[in-house]
C-alpha cells in the first residue's frame, strides 16, 4: 500500500566517533569519553542528510509543513543522552543540529530603534535539546545500576554457546594479545577490546600500519556477538531488551504527537549510543528478516520511523522505518513484526505497549532493585574532578547531614515533652499520598 506523504518523523541516532571507551563488562558503565573532529563531521553529515531527505521541499520524503528554512521550536523535539559516553554524545547532537537547520542571515530581528540584529555566526540557529541524566530519568540509559540486567548478563556469560564461541576464539586472542598491550582478552571483555583497537587503527598512524589484515574485522565479529547476545532477549518484554524498551517510550509519546493534528510536534531527535538499537531490531523482530543488523551500529547510524498517513477515505496512520549504518549509505527501508510494507500506528502500538516501560518506578521493577534508592543516589560522575575537593565535600556533606540529624532529633524530643490539658486529638486518616503521574496524559489513539 503506497502512503506518500510524511507528517513526520523520529529518529533515533548513534553518537559520532570518539575517544576509546571503557565499558565494564558486568555493570556497564562507561568512562567519560570525548568527542573527535571525526565524530563531529560525522553527526554534521548525518544532519545534513536528514535535511535533504526530510526539509527539502523537493524531496519525496519532504515532512507535510514542516518550516525548514528557519526552525520553528515547536515543531521539533531533541533528547540528548548525558550518562555514559556523555560529552561526546552532546556534541554529537549540536554537530547533527547544525547540519539540520544550518545558519540562516534571516535568522535576525529588527529592533525598536529599526536597528537590525543577525545572530551570530551569520544567523546561527540556537536550538534548545533536552539532556536525559540516568540520575533522574532512565529512559535513555536503563541498564545501569539495574541488578536484573547483572544477572543477565552472567547468564548469557555462563551459557554454554558463549563459553564455546570462546574456546573458538582463544586463537585469535592469543594472536592478538601483542596489540592490546596489557589489556584483558577475554570474550567477557571484547568490546573493550574492540573498541580500542578500533580507535587506535582510526588515529594511530603507526599503530594502523602494525596491525595485520582481518584483527580488525575479528575483533568487530567477536565484539558483535558478545553485545548482540547481551542487549537482546527472546522475550519481547525480557530484560535483555531494557535499552529499547524504555527508549520507545519517548518514541511512542512523540509518534501519538505527531499524529494529533492539535499538536504541532514534526521532528524529534534522540541522540544515544549504540545500546538502544541492538535491543529494537530484536524487540520489533527485525532481526528475522534482517539478520545482518545483529550488533553493533557504526558511529553517526541512525534509525527514521516515518509517520505517513493512507490518502482517503482510509484514514489510518502508519509508519515506515529505514535505517543507515554509519555515514558511507543511504537509508534502507526495514520491516518489523513480519510485516513487508507500512505497519499502522495502532497495531504498533499494541504490539509493544506491554513491553514499554514508561516510568522510572517500572524501571525499578523491571531491574529488582528500589526506585527510593536510586532516585535518592547521587549521579555517577558528580565530582569536582579534583581528589582533594572530593573528598572535603565528601567530608562538608557527611557534617552537614549529621547536624540534620542531631537539630531534627532535639525537635522530636521537645514535641513527646509537651503534653495537651485536654484530650491528645487524633488523625482521623493517614496522611494521602502525593501520586506523581509519569505517563503522558494524551490518551492513546484508539485502535
Amino acid at each position: 500500500m503506497s502512503h506518500p506523504e510524511v507528517h513526520g518523523v523520529v529518529i533515533l541516532a548513534r553518537n559520532g566517533d570518539r575517544t576509546e571507551c571503557y565499558q565494564d563488562p558486568i555493570t556497564q558503565k562507561a568512562d567519560y569519553t570525548q568527542s573527535t573532529p571525526l565524530g563531529e563531521a560525522q553527526a554534521h553529515q548525518l544532519g545534513t542528510y536528514l535535511r535533504n531527505l526530510y526539509l527539502n521541499p523537493s524531496s519525496s520524503s519532504h515532512v507535510r509543513g514542516i518550516h525548514s528554512d528557519l526552525v520553528d521550536l515547536k515543531e521539533v523535539h531533541v533528547r540528548v543522552k548525558v550518562g555514559g559516553e556523555g560529552a561526546s554524545v552532546f556534541d554529537s547532537a549540536t554537530a547533527l543540529l547544525q547540519g539540520l537547520f544550518p545558519p540562516n542571515p534571516a535568522n535576525k530581528i529588527t529592533l525598536a530603534n529599526e536597528t537590525t540584529i543577525m545572530a551570530p555566526l551569520n544567523g546561527y540557529q540556537y536550538i534548545p535539546v533536552e539532556t536525559v541524566e540516568p540520575s533522574n530519568d532512565r529512559s535513555l540509559e536503563s541498564w545501569t545500576d539495574c541488578p536484573a540486567f547483572e544477572k543477565h548478563i552472567r547468564d548469557v556469560q555462563n551459557s554454554a554457546e558463549f563459553k564455546e564461541t570462546s574456546k573458538n576464539a582463544q586463537p585469535f586472542f592469543n594472536a592478538l594479545r601483542d596489540f592490546v598491550f596489557g589489556r584483558e582478552i577475554s570474550m567477557e571483555n571484547m568490546y573493550n577490546v574492540w573498541d580500542y583497537v578500533n580507535a587506535e587503527l582510526v588515529h594511530n598512524k603507526t599503530y594502523a600500519h602494525r596491525l595485520p589484515p582481518t584483527f580488525i574485522e575479528q575483533a568487530r565479529g567477536y565484539a558483535n556477538m558478545r553485545e548482540d547476545a547481551i542487549y537482546s532477549d527472546k522475550a519481547m518484554g525480557g530484560i535483555g531488551n531494557i535499552a529499547s524498551r524504555t527508549a520507545l517510550s519517548s518514541i511512542l509519546k512523540a509518534l501519538q504527537r505527531i499524529a494529533f493534528n492539535g499538536d504541532p510536534l514534526q521532528l524529534m531527535v534522540i541522540e544515544t549510543t549504540y545500546q538502544p538499537f541492538i535491543s529494537f531490531f530484536h524487540q520489533a523482530g527485525v532481526v528475522d528478516s534482517h539478520p545482518e543488523l545483529k550488533g553493533i551500529p557504526d558511529f553517526g547510524s541512525a534509525l527514521a520511523i516515518e509517520l505517513r498517513r493512507a490518502p482517503p477515505p482510509d484514514v489510518r496512520d502508519f509508519l515506515r522505518f529505514k535505517f543507515r549504518n554509519g555515514t558511507h549509505e543511504d537509508f534502507r527501508t526495514i520491516h518489523v513484526f513480519k510485516h513487508h510494507e507500512d505497519i499502522p500506528l495502532t497495531e504498533f502500538i499494541y504490539r509493544l505497549e506491554n513491553s514499554v516501560i514508561d516510568s522510572n518506578r517500572e524501571w525499578a521493577q523491571a531491574c529488582s532493585t528500589s526506585s527510593a534508592s536510586n532516585w535518592l543516589s547521587l549521579p555517577q560522575k558528580a565530582t569536582t574532578g579534583s581528589k582533594f575537593a572530593d573528598a572535603s565535600l565528601g567530608v562538608f556533606l557527611a557534617l552537614f547531614m549529621m547536624m540534620i540529624m542531631f537539630f531534627a532529633g532535639k525537635a522530636i524530643r521537645r514535641r513527646r515533652s509537651v503534653r495537651l490539658r485536654g484530650p491528645e486529638d487524633r488523625l482521623s486518616a493517614p496522611p494521602s499520598e502525593v501520586v506523581v503521574q509519569l505517563r503522558d496524559e494524551k490518551s492513546r489513539l484508539p485502535l
